[in-house]
């Protein structure tokens, strides 16, 4: 409330100011529509306020001008006329709100269109709502808050959305933003910061550089930027101070391979520069302007403007109309058919409803006012390259980047995504990485690293305090050498030692500053990322479960199948080779006697189990009733080999309820939530702090049932105490180790990129098996023992080997009933003759056969 007290005080005093001093106005500049007829029409003031000693305040008080000729020579037959008074604000800001006043108290306008300097948009509001006259102001910020406030020209907020968009689409994360040290200047400032929010892009600096700087400034802030590892500078300033600021960078080798310069619409008309050497210091840079749609109408207004501005201001800025001077023409059309429309003086609110109602193809496209400004057609992304530039895309809110703006209805070539190729400082066709690593030899990476005294073998550092060097060894050190010595450039480190600390405290070093990185058996964990970055990890993932090995079992073959399924196995195979001896023994073709054929058959039926069986079956019936029983065994036989095989490798890891202890990594982050996802329910948590404490907890000594702890240190536990520990389950808890950074450290990629590398070609499984040798290391997915194969699992099995064998001896009985009685014999017995009868006849049948 005292402030805003402090703004109603200032701003009264300065209207007092203005209504004392209206005097000091500048002076008017007439217009061309000022000598037509306007005997009997209704004549609108429009005052005009630009600095007309600026290249943009001449090019839109020369578009007003023309639009306002072009209209009435297209309209000749309206009642209303518009009658222009144009001020002079000379860049003065105090100039501008005096004429402001001037304008309205003595020259009784019905609009304003001005002024292109930034003005604070609650003083320009104060004027347009009490007097209820529309303000179309160049520049300043847009609010519902002041209706009669139109602000002609690009939404901050949809600027940073393009160009945070533009910075996502090649992966840049870090950014410096250099801009105008002036109101207008820092406007764009929270926008850019919220949507390089959205995007995880971070900006590294902001660089405030004062429109009156000297080239000795301008140097002294760009040797700063040279400073930074960052390489995307985006420049939000005046073409004026742009053209400076390049300069200078040219000068100093800023303007080269690795740096991406981007220029936002208020500097992008320096792409269009007349000055050689701008354009020279220009090569590479990427500008964004708001789209204006090709068409006869505006090529015809540009070569209109082209030859008055370079007859009368050869030496301007410009080849091209700016955008803002094309919407200044587009104003003027819309506020003279409003003013048709209304139709009388001093209509306030008329006068805006219609504004707000007005919609025309103009030269800028759709031309509409909505919220008090202009309905962006989205951003064309210009190159500049050779002599000029060169158009590589479009963005739009909706699209995001297209090599066809959406309005072409183009849909062949909309579908193309993103920009075109892009000729980037230096001339180089591939698109810099963003950073550049600054380190030096006076300047050295500070790499943090922990004393570790228990768990080592991934770090062990050793400080002379003579020569004050820490030096550092282990499977962590060699794996980080490896990654860092290959990189395309060389990157000077120093170890920083660290005792009597966790790599938390060393997480809040690097979050701080105080160091660049950390290196060890750093675990990825979700709230240290949020400090830091963190490298892909270069270890397995996941906790495990250590157990010892059981002791040895002589009968351990046979629980791969339990009782019941052993004993209907047995039985099946007794059963089988009684069918096939009684089947072979039924069979007349048979030569041999009853007690020779039962040894064969029962030695053929168990050799079948290893499909070695030689002895050859006269019958079809014994063969099928065989082929079943192998069917039988086949299946048998595999369904054994995979149980025992999962049993070895599990069942023999015994968790021995010893105390009903499970122990976990000590002073780590393993104790809590971590080690009770691995399911030990009912068991008490202990923290042991040493691989010694590990192997004396599992001994039979020990009073430990397992221990859990991160996989890459079972595995070096492993291969110290091989031979009587194994790792029996694992579950992907965790994300492994990995290397620390700073947020926003171009290293973390490259290292990346190395690990992945190494991990590829075999270097890292080197390592591994140099540091982890002699491991016995059994990777589950969980915990769950394989259990015995039971008769439910395989009774439909011996169902159907029982139901062929008893089908087939029943089969064989009746052949052999068919083969000792004749049909007519049996009909015979049927109808009385007396049974030694056919005794007789079957003895003397034999006999006369033989």
């Amino acid at each position: 409330m005292v402030q805003i007290e402090h703004k109603k005080i200032s701003l009264s005093f300065l209207i007092f100011i203005c209504i004392l001093n209206h005097e000091l106005c500048a002076h008017s500049i007439p217009s061309e529509n000022q000598n037509i007829n306007i005997k009997n029409d209704i004549l609108i003031g429009l005052g005009i306020i630009l600095d007309m000693q600026s290249w943009i305040g001449k090019s839109i008080h020369r578009c007003i001008t023309m639009a306002i000729s072009d209209f009435y020579d297209l309209n000749h037959s309206y009642k209303t006329r518009i009658v222009v008074h144009t001020r002079d604000s000379m860049g003065d800001p105090v100039k501008a709100l005096l004429a402001v006043d001037h304008l309205l108290k003595k020259m009784k306008v019905q609009a304003i269109i001005g002024p292109e300097m930034y003005l604070q948009s609650t003083l320009l509001s104060m004027f347009a709502d009490k007097t209820k006259v529309p303000i179309f102001s160049f520049a300043g910020q847009s609010s519902l808050e002041f209706p009669y406030l139109f602000h002609i020209k690009g939404e901050e907020s949809t600027m940073a959305k393009s160009i945070a968009a533009l910075v996502e689409s090649y992966k840049w994360r870090n950014v410096i933003v250099v801009h105008e040290d002036t109101d207008d200047g820092k406007e764009i400032l929270p926008y850019l910061a919220e949507s390089f929010q959205e995007k995880n892009i971070q900006i590294s600096y902001r660089s405030a550089i004062s429109s009156s700087a000297t080239p000795e400034e301008i140097t002294e802030e760009l040797l700063k930027l040279m400073t930074f590892e960052t390489t995307i500078i985006i420049v939000h300033m005046s073409p004026s101070l742009a053209s400076n600021l390049f300069l200078n960078a040219k000068r100093l080798g800023m303007v080269r391979e690795e740096y991406a310069w981007i220029l936002t619409e208020k500097a992008v008309d320096l792409l269009r520069s007349t000055n050689f050497t701008v354009i020279e210091s220009l090569q590479g840079a990427l500008g964004l302007r708001s789209y204006v749609p090709p068409s006869y109408r505006l090529h015809n207004l540009t070569a209109r403007w082209h030859n008055f501005f370079y007859t009368k201001y050869p030496s301007s800025l410009t080849k091209e109309v700016p955008v803002p001077a094309i919407w200044a023409y587009d104003t003027i059309w819309a506020l003279a058919e409003s003013v048709e429309k209304v139709g009388v003086l001093h209509n306030g609110p008329s006068l805006l409803n219609e504004v707000l109602k007005i919609r025309f193809k103009g030269m800028s496209g759709e031309f509409q006012l909505s919220e008090g400004k202009v309905i962006s057609n989205g951003y064309e992304i210009m190159n500049a390259m050779d002599n000029g530039e060169k158009r590589v895309g479009y963005w739009t809110l909706s699209e995001g980047f297209t090599r066809v703006h959406p309005l072409t209805n183009n849909t062949l070539l909309y579908s193309s995504r993103g920009p075109e190729a892009v000729i980037w400082p230096g001339g180089s066709t591939t698109a810099p990485k963003g950073w550049m690593l600054r380190a030096t030899p006076n300047k050295r990476l500070k790499i943090g690293v922990l004393k570790i005294r228990n768990f080592k073998y991934f770090m062990d550092v050793d400080h002379d305090v003579e020569k004050n060097v820490t030096t550092a060894s282990g499977f962590s050190v060699d794996v980080f050498n490896a990654c860092i010595r290959d990189l395309p450039y060389e990157v000077p480190y120093t170890f920083i030692l660290y005792e009597n600390a966790s790599y938390d405290n060393l997480v809040q070093k690097v979050n701080n500053k105080e160091i660049d990185a950390v290196v060890g058996d750093s675990t990825i964990l979700a709230n240290r990322s949020e400090l830091v970055d963190f490298t892909a990890t270069y270890t397995d993932l996941g906790v495990g479960t250590l157990a010892r090995i059981k002791k040895k079992d002589m009968w351990f073959f046979l629980k791969a199948l339990d009782v019941g399924l052993w004993l209907t196995a047995i039985a099946s195979l007794i059963l089988t080779g009684f069918v096939v001896w009684a089947i072979e023994l039924m069979n007349q073709e048979s030569g041999c006697s009853p007690t020779q054929r039962i040894g064969t058959i029962f030695w053929l039926i168990l050799l079948t189990i290893f499909f070695a069986q030689k002895e050859k079956l006269s019958s079809n019936l014994s063969r099928f009733v065989m082929f079943i029983w192998l069917l039988v065994v086949l299946i048998l036989i595999t369904s054994y080999t995979a149980t025992l095989t999962s049993l070895l490798t599990v069942e023999q890891f015994q968790l021995a309820s010893k105390g009903r202890i499970v122990g976990f990594h000590g002073g780590s982050f393993m104790n809590g939530v971590t080690v009770s996802n691995v399911h030990f329910e009912g068991h008490h948590k202990r923290a042991y702090y040493s691989y010694e404490d590990y192997a004396h907890a599992l001994s039979e000594d020990g009073d430990a049932d397992a221990i859990v702890d991160e996989i890459p240190y079972i595995k070096m536990f492993l291969g110290r105490y091989s031979g009587d520990y194994a790792l029996v389950s694992s579950q992907p808890i965790t994300s492994g180790f990995a290397f620390i950074f700073q947020k926003g450290s171009p290293l973390v990629e490259d290292m990346s990129r190395e690990i992945a590398t190494k991990r590829l070609d075999g270097s890292l499984g080197t390592l591994e098996n140099k540091w982890f040798e002699n491991q016995l290391y059994v990777p589950l997915q969980n915990s769950t023992m394989p259990k015995a194969l039971k008769l439910d699992r395989f009774g439909g099995l011996f169902i159907i080997s029982g139901i062929t064998s008893t089908f087939a001896l029943i089969i064989s009985l009746l052949c052999l009933l068919r083969a000792k009685m004749e049909v007519h014999n049996i009909i015979s017995l049927l109808v009385g003759r007396n049974l030694m009868a056919m005794v007789r006849y079957i003895l003397y049948r034999n006999v006369m056969r033989k």
